[in-house]
């Protein structure tokens, strides 16, 4: 599963791809970053009429019985079964959001494998965003408060599909897709959920 992706140009996304629309920009002084699992990043979410570019901690929580002993919940960082009734209630315009993403990663071999769309345009990834959660990520910090995030995912094309046959993120390449996942209804929403076209991503060397 991907769990690291890089965010270089959110604010250059966002000013390219909603310039007709209102949109503020909460994240302050954001600059380009690798991203981990519970760490914060740059989401785009419903903003009354507009969008807002804001910051959300990657994890969405995780069902109680994957919860640990002592009351831990790490978070989902990808998600794919949107049967699940644990999902469902997360589905609707209110709760969905596009993550920038300038490339992500795959493990592969103990090191990890960098993708990129192919014409370097904007990219999304599909994803589910809750606000204001209250639960205990890290047992040092106890309890906190915070805007959760994770993103969907789906079968490989053919490119991740060499190193990694079980899944790939979502991505949304085109302005009807990001407006269709931001607007549609539920049935129309989840048609998204699919691999880009084969020979749509390009593999990096020299990432890390």
């Amino acid at each position: 599963m991907c769990n690291l992706f890089n965010q270089t140009t959110a604010k250059e996304a966002m000013r390219r791809v909603f310039s007709d629309l209102p949109w503020q920009d909460l994240t302050g002084n954001l600059g380009p970053a690798d991203i981990y699992p519970d760490r914060p990043a740059a989401i785009v979410r419903a903003d009354g009429p507009g969008m807002a570019l804001a910051m959300a901690r990657w994890g969405l929580p995780s069902p109680p019985q994957f919860h640990g002993k002592s009351g831990i919940d790490r978070g989902v960082t990808n998600v794919r079964n949107l049967g699940s009734p644990h999902w469902r209630r997360w589905l609707d315009p209110a709760h969905r959001c596009l993550v920038p993403l300038d490339r992500f990663a795959e493990p592969a071999g103990g090191t990890n494998v960098w993708f990129a769309p192919r014409n370097g345009d904007p990219a999304f990834l599909a994803g589910l965003h809750v606000r204001g959660w209250t639960s205990i990520r890290k047992l040092r910090d106890g309890e906190t408060t915070d805007d959760l995030f994770a993103f969907l995912t789906c079968p490989p094309n053919a490119e991740v599909g060499a190193v990694h046959p079980k899944a790939m993120p979502v991505i949304l390449s085109a302005p009807d897709e990001w407006a269709q996942w931001m607007l549609a209804p539920w049935p129309e929403a989840r048609k998204l959920q699919r691999p880009l076209a084969d020979g749509s991503l390009v593999r990096l060397e020299g990432t890390g």
